[in-house]
């Protein structure tokens, strides 16, 4: 059995420091017989996490998304070998140098992918992948996505692209447009669109977007709705809804929706596979050493990363030695 050490270092919120968190000393992870330990290289941030630090107990550790190296396999014969590089999600805790992770959260990744845009994939990856799959049938559909400029919305374009529909991206201003045409939309709006029918709309702005959603979705087609960005409530015309004839409106929490189909493991390495093969770009647009994540949580809350950001803990990698504490490289 590999020595492990007794503690790691992990990111912890600390209200005190910049950006609400700190790096502390913590326990290392102790598996269960399903859960490999996993050596972290990368994560990756997501809306969701960042804004819990602000409200979340002093000590409380955050991070969905990880891409590292199996350092021991689970217990029970499931899962990875050590050795392996996997990618994997946790419901919190992965900003950490190691971790535990149940096998059915992890997937291998091919050896010409790097650590930084695997890590990209469990959240927002999923989640793009998880919601086109709601509806019954992708090719030919035309496909609606709002938020087209962050993290979900750009996976969704290129996933809908590469399975042949018909891609309208929605973005709140002109500049956020860039380089979405190339990633496969079809149709770039600022705003939703005045007119038109589309089958399959992914819907992440709640408010008066969510209402719109609903009158432009196609008899038979469907409006996912995975986010409330604008905080707002929605209310909308039942009428404009009703005659076309078996649409739909249907919630969706990633984590619910991975417990619901127990296939995360298949489905990340397929995304895994699509990036190496180039057909999915990771849309890292922040990368930076862990030690620098109070300025990647502060630049992803104000709206100023378009994609993916991603903190990097390869120790390795000579631009991180040696490590000064949070915040305390200077950043904008």
């Amino acid at each position: 059995m590999t020595d492990r050490p007794d503690t790691v270092r992990a990111v912890v919120t600390a209200a005190d420091r910049p950006g609400g968190v700190d790096l502390a000393d913590v326990a290392a992870p102790t598996p269960s017989a399903g859960e490999a330990v996993v050596a972290v290289s990368a994560v990756s941030l997501n809306r969701g996490e960042v804004r819990r630090i602000a409200s979340a107990p002093e000590g409380w550790r955050p991070g969905w998304d990880l891409a590292g190296t199996v350092v021991a396999a689970a217990a029970d014969g499931t899962g990875p070998a050590a050795g392996r590089r996997v990618v994997g999600l946790l419901r919190q805790g992965a900003w950490a140098e190691q971790v535990a992770v149940p096998t059915g959260s992890l997937a291998t990744i091919p050896d010409g992918l790097s650590f930084a845009a695997a890590s990209t994939l469990p959240v927002a990856g999923l989640t793009a992948y998880r919601t086109l799959q709601q509806a019954d049938l992708i090719e030919g559909r035309r496909v609606l996505v709002t938020g087209g400029s962050g993290g979900v919305g750009r996976f969704a374009i290129q996933l809908a692209s590469h399975w042949g529909a018909d891609v309208t991206a929605v973005v709140g201003s002109p500049e956020r447009a860039d380089g979405l045409v190339e990633l496969g939309a079809a149709t770039v709006t600022v705003g939703l669109p005045d007119d038109g029918q589309f089958d399959i709309i992914l819907e992440s702005a709640g408010g008066a977007s969510l209402a719109r959603a609903l009158e432009l979705v196609a008899p038979l087609g469907i409006v996912v709705s995975f986010g409330n960005s604008s905080g707002e409530a929605t209310t909308f015309d039942v009428a404009n809804l009703y005659p076309k004839h078996g649409a739909r409106l249907q919630g969706f929490l990633i984590f619910s929706e991975l417990e619901r189909l127990d296939s995360t493991t298949l489905d990340l390495g397929a995304l895994a596979v699509l990036m190496c093969d180039g057909n999915l770009d990771p849309q890292i647009d922040l990368e930076l050493p862990w030690t620098d994540a109070a300025t990647a949580i502060d630049e992803l809350l104000a709206r100023r990363v378009e994609g993916k950001a991603v903190l990097r803990l390869d120790t390795d990698d000579p631009a991180l030695a040696p490590a000064p504490p949070i915040g305390s490289i200077d950043g904008p």
